[in-house]
């Protein structure tokens, strides 16, 4: 496999990756350093990518477990917990993109204090689009199991989100 067909095949699914990779590690730097090291590893074994049904499905696993070791190892204790919003760029009023930027703001907060699971399910499903098939086989749960993750993770931010609409807080 070349180089240039290699990127044919990842280039499309990076970005997801990183945005499972900073969901679950909240720094914009890990996130970028458990990608690449995703990116590494799928490069090492080019050789068997023809194997795998779906190399995207198989690059998210990847990532999901690098990210979750480094959760669980000693390194952890030093990750940063840096929180970027994101920029708008868009020419709308700058009270409105005050406005947006404080609601994802906001409800990255309320996912990110979600538990673990929770918060990948919300990820990949809500974020990321992916339907629940694949989260279940991504997660390696029983499709029941992903249904009810995802309803407790919505509404654990549904109602925070009421809670704190409700005392102005936020």
């Amino acid at each position: 496999m070349t180089q240039a067909e290699f990127l044919q095949i990842v280039m499309p699914f990076k970005d997801k990756l990183y945005r499972v990779a900073k969901r679950l590690l909240i720094s914009s730097e890990e996130a970028e350093d458990a990608t690449q090291e995703v990116l590494m590893k799928l490069w090492a074994g080019k050789k068997k990518m023809g194997r795998y049904k779906n190399v995207e499905a198989f690059a998210m696993t990847m990532t999901k477990n690098f990210c979750l070791d480094r959760l669980k190892s000693k390194q952890s204790g030093n990750l940063k917990l840096v929180h970027s919003n994101y920029a708008d760029k868009g020419a709308s009023s700058l009270q409105k993109q005050v406005e947006a930027r404080d609601s994802v703001s906001l409800v990255e907060r309320i996912m990110d204090d979600l538990p673990e699971q929770q918060r990948l399910i919300l990820q990949l499903r809500d974020v990321e689009s992916y339907e629940y098939e694949e989260i279940e086989k991504l997660m390696d749960m029983k499709p029941t199991a992903v249904r009810v993750t995802l309803s407790r993770a919505r509404k654990a931010v549904r109602d925070k989100l009421i809670e704190m609409h409700r005392y102005g807080i936020g």
